[in-house]
């Protein structure tokens, strides 16, 4: 059974294209080396984001703005905002009312390189972030670097980054869904260095494995249940 159940999976594998957030693994050097989903890149005017039913990019909206997203940006696979990201945000403010938004960890991917489409996947290296607070949910931003990029690809630490790079992308998010009419207050309490940001995406691993367990061991017992009623 276990064999068989193994070639399933394999299988399955083989034939159908992962779900963004839940089929692609984090990464097996993580925290220190990702794997990220880039969902928007600079010269999108669309911002898309990923359908968590069907894994398919969708349309969330136009961009309101002449300013356009300042670099590649997505998501952690694997990762959710929740207790214990939540946990960490109060604590690094002082807070105690912070939740999590119930949504993958966003992730902003530096490269001198222009890419022109989303709907990839790029290693990439986490050097830092914001710490983002929307409607008092948790929202970081981890800021990585992409993997062997000439310019940005040695960098380690946030401070490293230019300032005017980083006010460009902070400017973005404080400043995107000014003319939408929201009534969310949005802020970013602080800019934190690589080792902070190792920790928001260790505990987004485990908000997420606590909600929706490992996709590979999910699937397994699917599959092991439907062949015992078979036989």
């Amino acid at each position: 059974m276990k064999e068989e159940v193994s070639k399933l999976t394999q299988a399955l594998k083989q034939r159908f294209v992962s779900h963004p957030w839940h089929g692609i693994n984090i990464g097996e050097k993580q925290p220190e080396l990702i794997n990220t989903f880039i969902e928007i890149v600079p010269s999108d005017a669309i911002k898309y984001e990923v359908d968590k039913d069907s894994g398919y990019l969708m349309v969330d909206r136009p961009q309101k703005f002449s300013n356009h997203m300042p670099c590649m940006y997505g998501f952690v696979p694997q990762t959710l905002c929740d207790k214990h990201v939540a946990e960490y945000a109060n604590e690094k403010t002082g807070r105690t009312n912070i939740v999590g938004d119930d949504d993958p960890l966003d992730i902003c991917v530096l490269s001198e390189r222009e890419v022109n489409c989303g709907n990839i996947i790029a290693e990439a290296i986490p050097i830092g972030g914001f710490r983002m607070i929307d409607g008092g949910e948790a929202d970081d931003k981890i800021i990585a670097v992409l993997k062997d990029d000439q310019f940005y690809g040695d960098m380690t630490s946030i401070d490293e980054v230019p300032q005017k790079v980083l006010d460009r992308v902070q400017h973005f998010f404080l400043t995107y869904k000014d003319l939408g009419g929201a009534s969310k207050k949005v802020e970013i309490t602080h800019t934190y260095g690589a080792d902070e940001a190792k920790e928001v995406i260790r505990r987004s691993a485990l908000d997420y494995k606590e909600k929706h367990g490992d996709a590979d061991d999910t699937l397994a017992e699917a599959l092991a249940s439907f062949l015992k009623e078979k036989v």
